[in-house]
């Protein structure tokens, strides 16, 4: 993932639009994997809180979507190897 700076506008409508595209359903196979992932409490519930906002990002802080979309990332890169 290319690193985001959340003080900059343009990065963070890019991060918001990025988390506004995926889909409810998405974010349930994102927590699925990361309990079987182990990937901790915290990590989890951030994952849980993402689903329930899915594509209304404008109630979630810029750090909240840059550490959500981190998780993503690394769920994702971690499903291709």
């Amino acid at each position: 993932m290319p690193t985001y700076d959340i003080n900059d506008p343009t990065d963070l409508d890019i991060l918001k639009a990025q988390f506004d595209i995926i889909s409810g359903n998405e974010w349930d196979e994102y927590i699925q994997i990361a309990e079987q992932r182990g990937m901790g409490y915290k990590n989890i519930n951030i994952l849980k809180t993402a689903q329930r906002k899915a594509g209304i990002s404008k109630y979630l802080s810029p750090k909240v979507v840059l550490w959500i979309m981190s998780l993503v990332d690394q769920l994702d890169s971690d499903e291709e190897e």
